[in-house]
């Protein structure tokens, strides 16, 4: 570590990992770290039996010899269908999450306590064409908080954006520590006596910091000012279990299924307020 920076290079290593473990280990820790799965990582190794120990432990980590780093930035798989902002600067969102990480663990209050101490401000809007590369981009990475699973592709959501039966928010965090970016999406189908919930996530970079519930009750109080009951459509999965648990403290109960679908009933009444320790824009 003190070689790489002395060559300014520090930066570029989120969670370095120097030890004489398996490699594969160290490929999980950095998985661990980052809330990332093992099929987004890429191993690159000069020895073959290196390699060939990560891909033993880790079939789902692409292995690449050391002497291919030169054209590893010209393959399909390094080649993105959109560069986002978020994804053209998540190396520097990751850094400010540590520290924003190493501040929650050096504070000495509550969680609700630490979180007032970074003034957060939540965004929620209708979205444009500017957000559908980033929307597409949410549903493709994110799987723990992703109610159905569903990906969408950028010209299904643009569909969305013209159709008078949908309404497509998408919700954006900042802090004092900087912008997370576009962290949510919802896509309700409207009518009028329900609204249907078709797809509710977020960025597993704000788990901790309860804006899920946040964007549920937004969708909830305009449901509720349409006249509206509103219903939500949940897949369970072997990761998103924790939407579950985020639909069922909001009052959701169990409505019906079907085809693998469950459909959850929202409670009657309008929503709770943002919590006191976020402004809601």
């Amino acid at each position: 570590m003190a070689a790489i920076e002395r060559a300014g290079l520090a930066d570029y290593f989120l969670c370095p990992q120097v030890s004489w473990n398996p490699k594969s280990d160290s490929v999980a820790a950095v998985a661990s770290t980052l809330n990332i799965g093992l099929d987004t990582i890429a191993f690159i190794d000069d020895q073959e039996f290196e390699r060939d120990e990560v891909g033993f432990s880790h079939p789902q980590v692409l292995c690449y010899d050391a002497a291919d780093v030169a054209s590893l930035a010209d393959r399909p798989e390094f080649t993105p269908k959109f560069v986002t902002g978020e994804s053209a600067s998540r190396r520097e969102m990751y850094a400010s999450g540590f520290e924003r990480d190493r501040a929650e663990q050096d504070f000495a209050g509550t969680n609700e306590e630490f979180l007032a101490t970074l003034g957060m401000v939540m965004t929620i809007a209708p979205a444009t064409v500017a957000d559908l590369r980033r929307a597409e981009e949410l549903t493709v990475r994110t799987n723990q908080l992703n109610s159905t699973g569903v990906t969408y592709s950028y010209a299904e959501l643009e569909a969305m954006l013209d159709s008078p039966g949908h309404l497509l928010l998408v919700a954006g965090l900042d802090d004092r520590y900087g912008s997370y970016g576009k962290i949510g999406l919802a896509l309700v189908e409207t009518a009028d006596t329900y609204w249907t919930l078709k797809l509710l996530l977020m960025s597993c970079r704000v788990m901790s910091r309860g804006v899920g519930t946040v964007l549920l009750h937004h969708v909830m109080r305009q449901a509720n000012a349409a006249g509206a009951r509103l219903l939500a459509e949940f897949v369970p999965t072997d990761r998103n279990r924790v939407m579950h648990v985020t639909y069922r403290f909001a009052g959701f109960t169990e409505h019906s299924e079907h085809d693998g679908v469950l459909l959850l009933a929202g409670p009657p009444g309008a929503a709770p307020k943002p919590p006191s320790y976020l402004r809601l824009q």
